[in-house]
């Protein structure tokens, strides 16, 4: 009796102990598949060590909400370009970028580091077999080929780095958005939804009349001083225009305190905003007193003064959004046209690298003209609007020193000289420095009087002038490839260029891929030389849209600019 009561407590402690060792298992289990498996999303997954290729998902600075992933960076270009005078406003360890270790955030490493894929150079910017990109429009790279069992990644697919394979590190944030993809965007844009008035206002009425009026009105074949090919839709843009002549009203707010508000800085790399500011406040023909007439309202601060007065505080670019906030709320306190229609009739101008960041909560609504216009990082086309980056050389003469020459006189396919800012400028040079005696691609040049001599020879002796993106998306040597009557060959995936509303740009300009700079040369040779003439003659056309003058002219930069503020407002435009 006494030997079958033990036997009976044998089993079940026998019992006990095997569940307890069953539960230990299964949750040293958990923990195992858990580490593997539940990684929080903020961070940086390696999905193939062995080569390198990670996925950068949405960085988070969880203390302030701020996109890691977004370059603040404040110097697009290294290279001084041609007739601008050294001073604090450009480059190198001064003025803004001296200040810029004072107060930037401290960013992890894997926020800058691009994700890196390797393979043989394909023709025309078809992606080798193997490479898949999901969802093209946000440029997500998701996977390589996957192993034979279908079981995970192979990774004797991946090739090693060596001279001979083709390397571009490229940010997935920067996987091309094609301009075919850019102009179905554009008409997308028009039928989207909008931002209905709290009330109607004669304003209002007088806007749709114009828009009506623009859309079907009589066509003009060959409307004066106007050039059609480089044109989307001539006629219908030269109605507009004259209508915005005849009818437009603006009114700037007189709220906010110098230096960062109405002191525009007409020098160096951002003076695009601080021109259009200038010469804004003191336009008599559309700047009205009584904002109850306007159809626009300017909100007239420099997002570069912005970035130093508050730099020399030591506030970073978040509390920089707040100071614009507190700006709004001022506004809206004081007026009620801000919360008639959430600011959608009011609009901004800034050339700041920030200015895209920073503007993006508070400002949400109005209509933005930026130099940082990356549609992959919030820029919205159809409602925002590219600010031109441009440097002022003399507002007196503003082609000083760009001699313009003739098609037959220029003997050079391709140039480019910069610093190596950002990750695809290495990569140009990379391929193409010393490469080919008519592909003039250097590091670079010298500050000094001769350095920008040769930079300028350069650019009035080449066919094909590079314009690869900085730190930025967005680079002054569009401009002055313009200027130069050397036709743009744009770099930079994501990039909208200015006036996109209403310019044809594959008129007068190239766009490149990024990853298609191996194949950069035998993409422009291959142009045949009467399409290129025709590119030649649209940038000597185009000039004209890109000067400014103290004096504003008919169909100048600042009216340009003006133009498509006016153009994407109308589109906004519906009937009740």
């Amino acid at each position: 009796m006494k030997m079958g009561v033990m036997s009976i407590l044998d089993r079940r402690l026998y019992h006990i102990a095997t569940m307890r060792f069953l539960f230990v298992g299964v949750l040293v289990a958990i923990v195992v598949v858990f580490q593997c498996f539940a990684l929080p999303s903020w961070r940086l997954h390696s999905l193939l060590d062995s080569e390198k290729l990670s996925v950068a998902l949405p960085a988070k600075d969880m203390g302030n909400g701020v996109d890691l992933d977004y370059e603040m960076e404040s110097n697009v270009d290294g290279n001084l370009s041609i007739g601008e005078t050294l001073d604090s406003s450009y480059g190198g360890e001064n003025s803004e970028d001296a200040i810029q270790k004072g107060f930037t955030h401290e960013r992890p490493n894997y926020a800058h580091d691009p994700v890196e894929y390797r393979y043989n150079a394909s023709p025309l910017g078809v992606p080798p077999k193997g490479i898949t990109f999901l969802d093209e429009d946000l440029g997500t790279l998701i996977t390589a080929r996957k192993s034979s069992n279908g079981s995970g990644m192979q990774r004797g697919e991946m090739k090693a780095q060596n001279e001979k394979s083709p390397l571009l590190k490229v940010p997935l944030s920067n996987l091309s958005t094609s301009l075919t993809r850019m102009n179905s965007l554009l008409l997308q844009s028009f039928n989207s939804s909008y931002m209905r008035p709290r009330w109607s206002s004669r304003p209002d009425r007088e806007l749709l009349s114009a828009k009506l009026e623009i859309e079907k009105g009589r066509v003009v074949s060959n409307p004066s001083g106007l050039y059609a090919p480089i044109f989307r839709d001539v006629a219908k843009f030269s109605r507009s225009y004259a209508l915005m002549e005849r009818r437009l009203k603006v009114y700037v707010y007189r709220e906010g305190d110098k230096p960062i508000f109405h002191q525009p800085r007409t020098r160096g790399l951002y003076a695009s905003e601080g021109w259009f500011m200038k010469l804004m406040e003191g336009n008599k023909r559309f700047v009205v007193k009584d904002p109850r007439r306007a159809h626009l309202f300017y909100l007239p601060f420099s997002s570069q003064k912005l970035r130093i007065t508050l730099a020399e505080q030591k506030l970073n670019g978040k509390q920089m959004e707040q100071y614009l906030e507190r700006y709004v709320h001022l506004i809206a306190g004081r007026y009620r046209f801000w919360n008639r229609t959430g600011g959608a009739d009011h609009f901004l101008v800034a050339c700041h690298d920030w200015a895209s960041q920073i503007t993006r909560q508070p400002m949400k609504n109005c209509i933005r003209s930026l130099c940082n216009s990356n549609i992959a990082k919030g820029f919205q086309i159809g409602k925002d609007t590219t600010l031109p980056v441009t440097y002022i050389h003399s507002m007196m003469d503003p082609l000083r020193g760009f001699t313009g020459k003739s098609p037959s006189e220029r003997s050079i396919l391709a140039f480019f000289a910069g610093s190596m800012h950002g990750y695809l400028r290495p990569v140009l040079l990379k391929h193409w420095e010393n490469k080919e005696s008519d592909m003039k691609i250097f590091g670079p040049m010298g500050r000094d009087i001769e350095g920008k001599k040769l930079y300028m020879e350069y650019m009035n002796s080449s066919k094909y002038c590079i314009c690869a993106r900085g730190y930025e998306v967005h680079t002054p040597r569009i401009v002055e490839a313009i200027f130069s009557e050397c036709v743009p060959v744009i770099i930079s995936d994501n990039y909208v260029p200015p006036f996109f509303e209403v310019l044809n740009w594959e008129a007068f300009s190239v766009t490149v891929s990024e990853r298609d700079i191996p194949n950069l040369r035998e993409i422009l040779v291959s142009i045949p030389e009467e399409k290129y003439l025709a590119l030649h003659l649209g940038v000597k056309k185009v000039q004209q849209h890109f000067l400014w003058h103290r004096i504003p002219v008919k169909y100048d930069l600042f009216h340009m600019i003006l133009h498509a503020i006016w153009n994407n407002r109308l589109s906004q435009i519906r009937l009740r």
